[in-house]
């Protein structure tokens, strides 16, 4: 073992500044380990890298480390770009407000705190804030962070939930508001899951896990959630089993109490499957039991509320787009089913009731739309929108005659928004001061054909006076899968990019939910070669339409997304300037062995079954490293506390492609500590994160910087 840990520290500078000249890094040790798949061997020489915990994989991970930060700390133009990124950052941030009982509740980063701070009000114009929760005092760094706010309906309890470094894991404790202090117990194990009172607000729902084996918490598997009542004043271990289901430990439970108290509605998951089950518990019963009203597995069913014993769901069955129906327990036949809100060309993002109406998110050619409807169905208005962009969260109760909402756009900051029901307008309620000029941004949406002739959206933004003369340094960022849409969205980092005269382009990739599962569909299994070649397209199309050229185009994405980009550089190495894979899913052959990664197979297949390990090997990032290959720059991301997507997939994708470089451009892996996958990271780590990534793209895209620091701070 010393030898091999004297091997990874052995030669671990770089030779030069510049890329004329071969970066040598970390030796990285070959295992002898070949895996056979339905008769097809594959090797697997970095898998020692797995072991988290391992002497080998910290030193080996200190050494990648050295490197990296060596190159950057070479990097003049990094240094600037903090100090304007924390300048744009110092600014107050509001989150949307919400009332629970007589008090209402936001949340306020005042520009550079690690994590927002909670505050109570008893009215929003007039009264003088109380602290709820300051996160920041928990930890001295900043990596204990918020994750979860359930209040009673009265307002008067809180279940707060905590993540460490970034984690999954959520820590649950309940507060009494009124004077701030907090019950005695603790509650552990927690991922995946909410908390709902109970009516009478003596406790609350929840799901759990069980306890991991030790030194295995960022690694095992996570399987047979169970769902639990927890009665306040009581430890952990008294909990009352609501359900669990043994005979399919892949199901998960998210409990929520109706707004009249009398129900206990039960989504039943399964992995990233948009489909559900959808149970629920008459909790008035004598003896209350589980009802299994939707059990077919054949849609998604999310829960929008009842009235009685109507309830409504918002579904995609028979309705790619989605639509609102009604549904009476006591008559659950699918023959009584009613329509209220029929699909259309419009994508059903959300549904709430609020004021006892429905307020709809719809999305329109990737453009948020607002309406409000009665609990007929019946059209009542649509909400005009400040500009084509994005409704982020809503908030409102069914009896309030209010709710505020989040708007936002590639170049209209975060604003909050207060709809008044009985007027039926809207009014700012909280606007940023940025210092930024938005008059001198243009935003586009391009419509370009993929490779199979499919029609695809993208926006682009830039600086009015850009020449298109293909010379522009571009950042295209996309992620494509899990039905997840990506939307027009305000970025304090992508305003460092923008001022550069960079090019900020987000291609809307099949796999995504922009255009309803149909969309989505097109790009998940055996068709997830279609997001690759949508992104690719993509870039094709910027370089056509002269915005930018291969030197000058750095690609992105996050987690699905750095499987995307991990995809398209193994796939066209010549096709890109630059990439920045960012805690990627690059093994497909064993990403469902950790951790929550099994629930991920619905979305990609399994290396289990032998035709899907078949075009999982095709695309999968880690298997198609050619030796010899000159990739381009590459920058991987990961953090050591990452148990979505853990580590290793980033530790063996780097050594393998640092490994194979036949060109001299550098790849480098950035591996922070204390962090996780993205949530709940502390400003003061974004900042720096995000000064590094642009710091590395300005280098090797040749971006010269245009604003001196002594004209700008």
């Amino acid at each position: 073992m010393l030898r091999r840990v004297g091997l990874l520290l052995f030669s671990i500078s770089f030779i030069g500044t510049v890329w004329a000249q071969k970066m040598q890094y970390p030796e990285t040790r070959k295992g002898e380990i070949v895996e056979n798949y339905h008769g097809t061997e594959v090797a697997d020489p970095f898998r020692w890298l797995e072991d988290l915990d391992s002497e080998e994989t910290h030193a080996w991970v200190e050494a990648q480390n050295k490197v990296t930060f060596s190159y950057l700390d070479q990097i003049p133009e990094r240094e600037w770009l903090k100090k304007r990124l924390t300048e744009l950052w110092n600014f107050p941030k509001y989150g949307v407000p919400f009332k629970r009982g007589k008090h209402y509740f936001y949340a306020k980063n005042d520009g550079l705190q690690n994590q927002s701070v909670y505050y109570r009000v008893n009215s929003l114009q007039d009264d003088e804030p109380t602290v709820l929760l300051d996160p920041n005092a928990l930890s001295e760094d900043g990596t204990v962070a918020l994750t979860t706010l359930a209040f009673s309906k009265d307002g008067e309890k809180l279940v707060y939930g905590t993540s460490a470094s970034g984690s999954d894991w959520r820590t649950f404790r309940i507060r009494d508001i009124e004077s701030g202090e907090d019950y005695e117990e603790v509650l552990e194990w927690i991922k995946f899951s909410g908390a709902s009172w109970q009516k009478n607000a003596e406790g609350f729902y929840y799901s759990r896990y069980s306890q991991p084996d030790a030194g295995d918490a960022y690694e095992q598997v996570n399987k047979n959630q169970k769902l639990f009542y927890h009665k306040i004043n009581t430890p952990q271990n008294q909990d009352i089993l609501i359900y669990e289901r043994p005979d399919d430990p892949d199901l998960g439970f998210a409990a929520s109490v109706t707004d009249d108290g009398d129900y206990l509605a039960i989504s039943v998951w399964k992995g990233t499957d948009r489909r559900n089950r959808f149970y629920y518990l008459d909790t008035q019963a004598e003896k209350p039991e589980i009802v299994r009203l939707l059990d077919d597995f054949d849609a998604a069913y999310q829960f929008i509320g009842n009235t009685g014993t109507e309830f409504y769901f918002l579904t995609d069955l028979d309705a790619p787009n989605s639509r609102l129906i009604a549904v009476d327990i006591s008559q659950p036949q699918r023959a009584s089913w009613r329509d209220l809100i029929p699909e259309s060309k419009a994508v059903l993002q959300s549904v709430s009731i609020i004021n006892g109406q429905f307020v709809v998110n719809a999305l329109d050619d990737v453009k948020s739309r607002l309406t409000i409807h009665e609990l007929d169905g019946t059209f009542v208005r649509e909400i005009s929108l400040p500009a084509i962009g994005s409704v982020g969260s809503l908030s409102g109760e069914r009896e309030d005659n209010e709710m505020f909402y989040a708007f936002t756009s590639f170049t209209y900051p975060t604003t909050i928004f207060r709809y008044d029901f009985k007027s039926g307008q809207s009014e700012i309620f909280r606007a940023p001061e940025i210092d930024f000029d938005a008059s001198k941004y243009v935003t586009k949406q391009v419509f370009y054909s993929s490779k199979d002739g499919t029609r695809v959206p993208m926006f682009i933004v830039h600086k009015r006076s850009l020449p298109m003369d293909g010379n522009n340094p571009t950042y295209m960022y996309a992620y494509g899968g899990f039905n997840i849409s990506m939307t027009p969205s305000f970025s304090i980092s992508n305003l460092a990019w923008l001022e550069q005269g960079g090019i900020y382009a987000m291609p809307n990739l099949r796999g995504g939910g922009e255009y309803g599962e149909k969309w989505h569909a097109a790009g998940m299994l055996e068709k997830k070669q279609n997001v690759f070649d949508d992104f690719i397209a993509a870039a094709e199309y910027l370089i056509r339409e002269g915005y930018t050229s291969t030197p000058k185009l750095a690609i992105a994405g996050g987690s699905n997304g750095g499987l995307l980009t991990g995809a398209s550089i193994t796939q066209r190495p010549d096709l890109f300037g630059a990439a920045i894979v960012a805690v990627g899913v690059l093994d497909m052959l064993r990403y469902h062995k950790f951790t929550i990664g099994w629930a991920w197979a619905s979305e990609y297949g399994s290396s289990d079954n032998p035709e899907q390990f078949e075009f999982l090997r095709k695309y999968s990032p880690l298997h198609n490293i050619e030796a010899g290959t000159s990739y381009p720059p590459t920058l991987i991301t990961t953090a050591d506390h990452d148990d979505r997507v853990v580590p290793g997939h980033s530790y063996k994708f780097a050594s393998a492609l640092q490994a194979a470089q036949g060109g001299n451009a550098p790849v480098l892996i950035r591996i922070e500590t204390k962090a996780g996958h993205g949530a709940g990271k502390p400003t003061s780590k974004i900042i720096e994160s995000e000064a590094d990534k642009w710091g590395f793209l300005m280098k090797v895209l040749g971006v010269e910087l245009k604003m001196q620091p002594e004209k700008s701070m």
